[in-house]
């Protein structure tokens, strides 16, 4: 198991939040699992709510920017959008930052059930990969 995760997205509010509390759950006090943006923005109400359908509380996430981070602590970043890619090559070597593009659900436009469903996918999908990136994570769970 990795021990020390950073995943990056833009504003520190969807995607990036949600993949660290995934992987937090799934590997506990085993890793230290943290995430940041490019910009700070704030926690997206939508993924309070279907974080919390699966018991994931994100009451306690203080989003950050990546330039506020010690990346010396940790061994692998993963960046979840374009950007958030190109500012982590701007700090560290190209080897160290793995790349996820991962969808942005806060751009769907339909009504309240489409949107939670755009955030769901979005969940889903990062489960499905931090379970097969870190399988010694997901086998404690």
């Amino acid at each position: 198991m990795t021990r020390n995760v950073l995943f990056v997205c833009n504003m520190n509010s969807v995607r990036s939040p949600m993949a660290a509390a995934l992987l937090r759950r799934q590997a506990g006090a085993a890793a230290l699992v943290d995430s940041a943006g490019v910009y700070e923005g704030g926690l997206d109400p939508f993924v309070e709510m279907v974080m919390a359908e699966l018991g994931v509380a994100l009451h306690d996430h203080e989003p950050k920017a990546l330039i506020d981070v010690d990346l010396s602590r940790f061994s692998t970043v993963i960046a979840l959008t374009p950007e958030a890619a190109i500012e982590a090559r701007r700090f560290l070597p190209r080897a160290a930052i793995e790349f996820w593009n991962t969808e942005n659900p806060s751009e769907e436009r339909g009504g309240r059930e489409a949107i939670l469903t755009a955030y769901r996918n979005v969940r889903d999908t990062l489960a499905a990969k931090i379970a097969e990136r870190f399988p010694q994570a997901h086998e404690k769970s």
